[in-house]
């Protein structure tokens, strides 16, 4: 079962209505957090990019950016790998008209050279209409090589730093999925350069918290650093719904209530799933420490080897694995 149909199933009462244009209802404000040290306001729910290039017209892509934008929305994700390009391009078209404005926009790039990195990134700049994004990061560390690729002379590091310095990024950030030691040795190796990274993104759910554990390895750390903390993969790319493990509500729910989580980023591919994620966000309440004990004692089993968690043990979710090109030539 995919989250899409899960969710028509399970919260096809009581959503939020949509108004004429597809805006959706207000139904009270949507929460707000502090991105770390940046200062940045953003929506404790933020729109993934990934999942924005997928409609079948895509001016249902449009509308669907804003509809979110309308809803409350602030923080977007997208990348330049993302569907071919096609996620950057939808994004683009639906900041236009002033929506740009109102949005705290990131996208990640894949190169580990900085002239690859530096032409990733002029290209996410084209294609998503603008000259600047508010946060860049550097995608898909998952490999032990990354830290020592990215930081090199000549290396990924010195394109993004050169874009902070020409006004194409305002804030710095990397992600991954992998290991949360990756995370770990990508931020020593910034310690040892020098470096602050604004932001990091990772996975945090119900099932990561049992096994090879970002939340428990790499969270504190962030927050101890001032960092900026976006949180990704609520649902574990729907497998914690297949696995049954736990519903979605709870999933979000969960996502974030972790302490020290600025954004939650979640996948939104239709009105309705926009809709349920509105609602959630507009009326959350953190989970109480009984719950959170409750649930987590329920999930256990099934975060048992990271089975449920196939982008820790898989190759399935790599894109730069698949497509190594997209890193550029190695030194």
């Amino acid at each position: 079962m995919t989250r899409r149909e899960f969710l028509q199933v399970t919260v096809a009462a009581g959503v939020t209505p949509a108004l004429p244009g597809g805006r959706a209802a207000a139904a009270g404000p949507l929460p707000h957090r502090t991105l770390g040290r940046t200062g940045a306001e953003v929506s404790i729910v933020g729109l993934g990019g990934f999942h924005i290039g997928k409609q079948e017209d895509p001016q249902e892509s449009v509308r669907l950016v804003r509809a979110a934008i309308d809803g409350g929305i602030t923080f977007l994700d997208n990348c330049w790998d993302y569907n071919g390009g096609e996620s950057e391009l939808r994004m683009g078209k639906a900041l236009r008209d002033g929506y740009r404005a109102r949005v705290f926009l990131m996208s990640k790039i894949d190169g580990r050279d900085r002239a690859t990195a530096a032409k990733q990134l002029d290209e996410s700049l084209r294609r998503l209409q603008t000259d600047h994004l508010d946060l860049l990061q550097l995608h898909e560390v998952i490999y032990s090589e990354d830290p020592g690729r990215a930081f090199a002379e000549g290396g990924a590091m010195e394109a993004l730093a050169a874009a902070r310095q020409a006004g194409k990024a305002r804030f710095l950030g990397f992600t991954g999925h992998k290991s949360p030691d990756l995370h770990l040795a990508m931020l020593r190796a910034a310690d040892a350069h020098g470096f602050a990274f604004d932001t990091v993104q990772l996975p945090l759910n119900v099932l990561d918290a049992h096994h090879d554990s970002f939340e428990r390895k790499v969270l504190p750390v962030a927050v101890a650093k001032g960092m900026g903390v976006l949180g990704m993969k609520p649902m574990a790319d729907g497998l914690i719904l297949e696995s049954r493990a736990a519903g979605a509500e709870e999933c979000l729910r969960y996502a974030m209530s972790v302490p020290g989580v600025s954004v939650t980023i979640t996948g939104i591919d239709s009105r309705r799933v926009l809709e349920q994620d509105l609602r959630l966000a507009r009326g959350f309440q953190p989970l109480g420490a009984t719950e959170r004990a409750a649930l987590l004692a329920r999930t256990a089993a099934a975060a048992q080897g990271g089975k449920w968690e196939k982008y820790k043990t898989a190759r399935e979710f790599d894109g730069t694995f698949q497509n190594p090109e997209w890193l550029g030539p190695k030194a």
